[in-house]
């Protein structure tokens, strides 16, 4: 591990607890990261520091971290710098929305979506932006396909829209990163196989509102979530320094034709 991709970089990583966000921690400490992890439940991220420090690698959690709480935020951050010196990356992968057909969601929870998908992200990185600069860093930030296009049969117009504003952010960012020596780039995953979506096709089965989308895809299924964490991988590490202001999807090809 001390001759990975990441040897020797300090990697914070939002919502360790479960999904692409533990696949990613464990890849990344896989790789030589000293993963700085934070999660809303306290055994879940315990579970992921469990199988981290099991397989040899590095890991530091907090747990319950509420990312909406700018003030929790920097605990967070500056507590990992100033535990391990530095901060080398920054991956937002947390994530909390509500869906429902646009003509009829409640206000709160557009509210709650915009807040638990972009404004999580703008705090995270405007605290951390001071480290990433010192050690001219990178961010890495989860959005959505959902930010690309709108979905006949899945209701998600709040999500659509924290995810398009975690894409405009993202590009933004990279702009101003330039003067400071700061690469940021997002990912637009799109049906993984994550805790919630697997609770979907176990409740309603081919008639889960996702399905239309996941028959496009190149196997028929729903993502696996390392496929995501890979894709992260590369953009965290030095072989991106020369990419900024960068997307990849992840969707299986869903996105690529009708």
């Amino acid at each position: 591990m001390s001759e990975g991709r990441l040897a020797g970089k300090v990697v914070l990583v939002t919502g360790i607890g479960s999904g692409m966000g533990r696949v990613t921690a464990e890849l990344f400490a896989a790789e030589g990261a000293m993963v700085v992890g934070c999660g809303l439940s306290i055994d879940g991220s315990a579970e992921t520091v469990r199988r981290i420090e099991a397989a040899g690698g590095r890991v530091d959690a907090s747990a319950p971290v509420d990312l909406c709480d700018r003030e929790q935020v920097r605990e967070w951050v500056e507590g990992a710098a100033a535990k391990h010196g530095r901060i080398d990356v920054l991956y937002n992968n947390a994530s909390m929305p509500k869906f429902g057909p646009f003509a009829e969601q409640p206000s709160e929870d557009y509210d709650f979506t915009i807040r638990n998908e972009l404004d999580l992200v703008w705090h995270a990185c405007q605290l951390a932006w001071p480290h990433l600069a010192a050690s001219r860093g990178a961010i890495v930030n989860i959005a959505s396909v959902a930010g690309l296009q709108g979905a006949r049969t899945l209701p998600q117009a709040a999500h659509a829209a924290a995810k398009g504003g975690v894409l405009a952010l993202t590009r933004q960012l990279a702009a101003e990163g330039v003067s400071a020596g700061i690469r940021v780039n997002s990912i637009c995953p799109g049906v993984m196989a994550t805790p919630p979506i697997l609770r979907m096709y176990e409740e309603l089965g081919d008639d889960a509102p996702v399905a239309p989308i996941v028959e496009r895809t190149v196997d028929g299924r729903p993502g696996d979530p390392r496929a995501v964490a890979w894709a992260g991988l590369y953009l965290a590490s030095d072989e991106a320094a020369w990419v900024t202001g960068a997307n990849i999807v992840v969707d299986g090809g869903a996105g690529a034709y009708m």
